[in-house]
């Protein structure tokens, strides 16, 4: 006799959370209902049911499918969907005198095996980029979506309404308003300042010091571009490049063959002065990074001269809301900012933090949107 729907529909959800998918109760409830009017014999229509349930993002599609390929059609293994591993664990038991030795050739009691149950997106998170392997990226990027990289908020001078008492009075409204009333203004409306998010612009070391770190760095701009939330990007190399209009596809292996394109110098020389000189006369002062908070994802090694550096990071900083530099290597023990590049930048930083890994970069989204 086959099962019922509702005890079928919790054992997938309980499948989908050990594949590591946050369920709410409320969501299976509503996949519950769904299955009760599709049904169980179409499994096109189960699926459907469930991916418009269950699923609350584009990240999510792929562990989702995966585990109903496992569920209801039986082609993945559900030992797949969350690995683990065997650990033997040793428990020392004091039977003798205190320092006694066990007698030779007792093996003791049975040792106890504990099965422990690892994420591989945690190992990804604290993993060194230059340590990834060509699968291990991929996951990255995937990863990299779930990271939201938005800049703080500032006022607006556009007025929005107000849900106080409180601002300039909107004429408008109130006599709209009025209207519904017998002409009467029960309800004085009000308007306010809205706010609005500071622009991100995100420069680049694509050099070859850089090299181990730069494919997956672009990879993180690329999806920080595609998610719309007014990102700016730029590549340092010999040259300055803009991509923003290359990482704005929606598609990562597209967007990422265009900028590959598009970039005449990735692993040359570097020449951080005179590509922050050009973003500066061409793009920064004249207003893309006024009142923005700007992102240097650099080592700060520069064949240039240290002092156009640091004048170019002054006048970066004077027009910029902050100024953030990423430095790879800072996770390094013992580190220490000697590079002359890194030595003259640094008294116009505001915030410089590391960017080895996705925990990082993590960390760098909670600065810029502080």
């Amino acid at each position: 006799m086959p099962a019922p729907a509702d005890e079928v529909a919790v054992a997938f959800v309980r499948r989908l959370r050990g594949a590591g998918l946050d369920v709410p109760v409320g969501s299976a409830l509503l996949f519950v209902e769904a299955l009760g009017v599709v049904g169980l014999d179409r499994p096109d229509d189960v699926y459907w049911a469930g991916r418009a349930t269950l699923v609350h993002g584009p990240d999510e599609i792929s562990a989702y499918d995966t585990a109903f390929r496992s569920f209801w059609l039986g082609l993945v293994p559900p030992s797949a969907l969350v690995p683990t591993r065997t650990v033997p664990i040793t428990l020392a038991f004091d039977i003798g005198g205190e320092g006694d030795p066990a007698p030779e050739g007792d093996d003791g009691p049975e040792r106890p095996v504990l099965a422990v149950r690892f994420s591989a997106r945690e190992v990804l998170r604290q993993k060194d980029f230059a340590r990834y392997s060509t699968e291990e990226l991929d996951e990255a990027r995937r990863l990299m979506a779930d990271v939201r990289l938005t800049g703080a908020r500032r006022r607006s001078r556009r007025r929005v309404p107000s849900r106080r008492e409180r601002g300039r009075p909107d004429l408008r409204r109130t006599v709209r308003s009025a209207l519904r009333t017998g002409g009467e203004p029960v309800r004085r409306r009000r308007v306010t300042r809205g706010d609005r998010r500071r622009r991100v612009v995100l420069l680049v070391d694509i050099s070859g010091s850089m090299e181990p770190y730069a494919r997956a760095l672009l990879r993180f701009v690329q999806a920080a571009v595609a998610g719309r939330g007014r990102v700016e990007a730029f590549t340092l190399g010999t040259r300055l490049t803009r991509l923003t209009r290359e990482l704005a596809d929606h598609d990562p292996d597209a967007a990422l063959a265009r900028a590959s394109a598009a970039v005449p110098d990735w692993s040359g020389g570097t020449r951080l002065g005179e590509g922050l000189r050009q973003f500066n006369d061409e793009w920064g002062v004249r207003g893309l990074a006024r009142g923005a908070v700007v992102v240097i994802l650099s080592d700060g090694w520069d064949r240039g001269d240290p002092a156009d550096l640091g004048e170019q990071m002054a006048r970066l900083h004077r027009v910029a809301h902050r100024v953030v530099w990423v430095n790879p290597l800072k996770a390094s023990p013992g580190y220490e900012p000697l590079a002359q590049g890194m030595a003259a930048a640094l008294p116009h930083v505001d915030e410089f933090i590391e960017g080895h890994s996705l925990a990082s970069l993590e960390e760098l989204a909670r600065v810029v949107s502080r």
